[in-house]
């Protein structure tokens, strides 16, 4: 195979495999890191070797993917705060949007995710998700095929959980954050409060190098009055645009010409169950990116 060939070989794979890298590691710079060390190990392998491409190239990101989430997992003791999943953002208001945002990849399935060990995640991706055999994902994880299947058995139990809780229609969702986002602008606390469930939750991600709440924080009136003592601190540069966050309505602020957080929320039963801030520079940085880079 020529270079022009290797390299197309690549390329065409490339949406897929950042895609996977993507729900593996939950962050779009770790997946992109991954996939460019994909690609070096694929530009230097012997081609004649390699008998299916898309095999070996799943096999080598899954493998790269599997040890940084690993090392991730182990680095998250020193992070500061709540870590959340970089989410996909999309400045658009269109319903049907939402429809085509795979379950996989939305915000609300890849929090779940982080309930998972490692490796639990790793093979419940891969079977369920990826659809690869268990002698496969065994390659990729370094251990037995019964032991990959136990593990994703495991994590389907605690995903299928998970699920029955979070299910709701898109349009009642899109207009509850509507409610909530102009109660909170009007600075009706009242009206905001009741646009919220009783167990919900306000999770903020800023890194270890911007303010944000370094534990998560519950009951509704709480969260409202942080979120409103927010609301009035921004100066008056600041605008605001709705988006969708990760498959979910929310909002992108930016002061001056720079997104300073992107949010979301999460409805279940017609209340808000949680709210996500992400305002880590290094992940606000990646987020606008066209969905068709990733499958």
């Amino acid at each position: 195979m020529n270079g022009d060939r290797v390299s197309d070989v690549f390329e065409a794979a490339r949406a897929r495999l950042t895609g996977r890298a993507y729900r593996i590691v939950g962050s779009f710079a770790d997946a992109d890191d991954v996939v460019q060390e994909a690609w070096l190990r694929w530009d230097s392998a012997d081609q004649v070797e390699i008998d299916n491409a898309d095999a070996w190239l799943n096999t080598v990101v899954s493998r790269l993917a599997i040890d940084r989430l690993r090392q991730r997992k182990r680095d998250e003791e020193r992070y500061t705060g709540p870590w959340l999943p970089t989410p996909l953002v999309e400045r658009s208001t269109d319903p049907a949007d939402l429809a085509e945002l795979t379950d996989s990849m939305t915000s609300a399935f890849l929090i779940m995710l982080e309930e998972l060990t490692p490796d639990e995640r790793a093979a419940f991706l891969l079977a369920d998700v990826f659809g690869d055999r268990y002698d496969s994902i065994a390659a990729s994880m370094g251990r037995t095929p019964e032991s990959c299947r136990q593990l994703a058995s495991r994590a389907r139990r605690k995903v299928r959980a998970a699920e029955q809780r979070r299910r709701d229609a898109t349009a009642a969702s899109n207009d509850l954050a509507r409610r909530f986002i102009t109660a909170l602008a009007t600075g009706d606390e009242a009206e905001a409060v009741r646009c919220l469930a009783p167990e919900a939750v306000y999770l903020s991600d800023g890194g270890p190098d911007h303010r944000a709440a370094r534990r998560p924080v519950r009951e509704p009136a709480r969260i409202v009055r942080l979120l409103m003592n927010l609301w009035r601190r921004f100066p008056e540069s600041w605008t605001f645009e709705p988006a969708l966050v990760g498959g979910f309505p929310g909002l992108v602020i930016e002061i001056g010409d720079e997104v300073s957080s992107v949010t979301g929320v999460e409805v279940v039963d017609g209340r808000i169950v949680r709210i996500t801030s992400i305002l880590n520079p290094d992940k606000l940085v990646t987020m606008n990116r066209p969905r068709n880079t990733l499958e």
